[in-house]
């Protein structure tokens, strides 16, 4: 085998010997994507990553994930269509500078003007002359429990989106196909709801202090517990905010000569905790095995710059599930690679805490993988659990640290009694030590909900992101006048949806952002696809140019696609 071949196959790409009638390439491998029985017979032209796994012995289950790249007609088209709104955009600055056109923007005052600016008018471009046009789609005003549907208040704008104004109107019944309701617990009805009114009127809504004052109640410590028997780690920390969750906590671990190996594609408080740390930080491609490993193996052997000293930690970071991407991460490889170079590894579990694996405890759930192989294990309680605030597990040496290390343990405010009890009622559904098949029910539902979502989706001809198995379902719009033309055409047709784009996606990947929920019934996405359906038809949105499957051979068996 030469050395490209074997690239190839650090890249993920399986080969074989060529056998009759099969073309080969110069070093007579050709690639094949199929390590698992699928359902279906594709052909995917122009994936940008089949993300076929590496060593596919680590894996138990079948690991599909598909992202396809973005037609070169419709990349050229997005850039010019940024490129005209840059255009129109330096000549509505001019005419607001001569005072053509009013400006709404915040400025200075003009005995300031000597003052070094408060506001950079160039930093503030994108926000005055392109998000504007198309903010109507954010931020919009819901007066009900954001469940499987929602009431939406009715808002108007007179001034191009700058001001809005409530026409006293109610958008009722709105299908919420945008908020992280991922098994349904978003409600004001049933047993989580009766146990927070309970609680509420035993502790109040307020503590009043930090965990190491006075505020530190019996529900908490009850709750803690229950988190670690619930991811089968030795203890656990909680806290009142997901985000500080990341970005507090991060800089007690880590600090000056410590490495982090950071996703390029981590959230926001991951990556605002590493700079907090004052670590180095190199980025590694998303879940991209032989870009990780590659940076472990610099690190080990030319230790930090100028001295090359040993690092005094590297710790790799990385999320179970991607919101933007709905790819999940490989951890069996992460994991091997952590091991073998004496990593630490940080797993941030926000999506994937509830949403994922059989037991619903996870991405480490998901792949049947031990518990203890993950150093720290945090993730979020406001997605699966429809409450507020984060965790972290982990050994009772770590969390025993934190107590006394972290910011948000030590300055933050302690988390509010009822959405402690909602943590604790929700995650005693899942394990099922409420007496009822409820929670494996909700996982079993959400489960299918998400097959059934991505698969129309995919025979429609959209352009769908991720992994097979993941609730988060990122359908490509690409073109800027196409994020508001989206959601827009969708609420009118009563359905709440989230739409995406540049800084927060590259800016040719503009996409809408579908979140799945137990709480969906069959009739609901149904709705929901012939709504996107028609919408896609209206602004042209089914870019996919893969084959429709083959309905007749929709069960193969596994040596006759092995054949294929």
């Amino acid at each position: 085998m030469t050395e490209s071949s074997a690239n190839k196959l650090l890249n993920g790409d399986s080969c074989h010997r060529t056998s009759s009638g099969k073309k080969s390439s110069k070093n007579g491998f050709v690639k094949n994507h199929c390590l698992f029985q699928q359902q279906h017979k594709h052909r995917r032209p122009r994936e940008k990553n089949q993300n076929v796994p590496h060593n596919s012995s680590l894996y138990k289950k079948p690991y599909l994930e598909s992202f396809e790249e973005t037609p070169l007609l419709v990349a050229v088209l997005t850039y010019m269509g940024y490129g005209i709104l840059t255009i129109f955009g330096y000549l509505r600055d001019f005419l607001r500078h001569w005072n053509i056109e009013k400006c709404n923007v915040a400025r200075e005052r003009e005995e300031q003007k000597d003052f070094v600016p408060l506001y950079q008018d160039f930093e503030n471009f994108y926000t005055r002359n392109l998000y504007m046009r198309i903010r109507d789609n954010w931020n919009r005003p819901i007066c009900s429990v954001p469940g499987a549907k929602m009431d939406v208040v009715e808002r108007v704008s007179h001034d191009y989106n700058w001001t809005f104004q409530h026409t006293g109107k109610v958008l009722p019944s709105i299908i919420n196909m945008g908020s992280y309701n991922y098994l349904g617990f978003a409600e004001n009805t049933g047993a989580c709801a009766d146990a927070a009114i309970e609680a509420t009127q035993k502790y109040g809504v307020g503590v009043g202090s930090t965990r190491c004052e006075m505020g530190n109640l019996d529900i908490h410590e009850e709750l803690e517990q229950l988190v670690a028997r619930f991811l089968g780690v030795e203890s656990s920390m909680a806290f009142g905010m997901g985000f500080a969750t990341n970005s507090m906590n991060i800089p007690a671990l880590t600090g000056k000569g410590c490495l982090i190996l950071s996703d390029e594609l981590n959230h926001a408080s991951l990556v605002l905790g590493a700079r907090l740390s004052g670590s180095t930080i190199r980025v590694f491609k998303h879940n991209n095995m032989q870009s990780l490993e590659k940076l472990l193996r610099d690190a080990i052997v030319h230790g930090q710059p100028r001295t090359h000293r040993p690092w005094k930690k590297i710790l790799i970071v990385v999320e179970g599930i991607y919101s933007m991407e709905g790819s999940i991460v490989r951890l069996p490889e992460v994991i091997a690679l952590k091991k073998r170079y004496k990593a630490y590894l940080y797993l941030d579990e926000a999506h994937s805490i509830g949403a994922l694996g059989p037991n619903g405890k996870g991405v480490v759930d998901y792949f049947g993988l031990d518990p203890k192989d993950v150093d720290i294990m945090m993730g979020t309680f406001t997605k699966s659990f429809g409450a507020a605030g984060g965790y972290i597990g982990g050994k009772k040496e770590l969390i025993d640290y934190l107590r006394c290390h972290s910011h948000s343990a030590l300055y933050a405010t302690s988390m509010s009694s009822p959405v402690a009890q909602q943590i604790i009622t929700s995650m005693k559904i899942i394990m099922g030590e409420d007496g009822t098949t409820l929670g494996a029910d909700r996982l079993r539902q959400l489960s299918e909900n998400t097959t059934y979502f991505r698969r129309k989706l995919h025979d429609m001809g959209f352009i769908i992101y991720g992994n097979d198995d993941s609730p988060v379902v990122p359908m490509m719009l690409y073109m800027p006048a196409k994020i508001g033309a989206f959601g827009r055409e969708m609420l009118k047709r009563n359905i709440g949806t989230v739409v995406v784009g540049f800084p927060a996606t590259p800016i040719i990947e503009s996409r809408a952002r579908f979140c799945i929920s137990a709480a969906h019934t069959r009739e609901m996405l149904d709705t929901a696809l012939g709504a996107i359906s028609e919408v896609g038809d209206l602004l042209q949105l089914k870019y996919s140019r893969r084959e429709l499957p083959l309905t007749s051979l929709g069960w193969m068996s596994e040596e006759s696609l092995l054949q294929d």
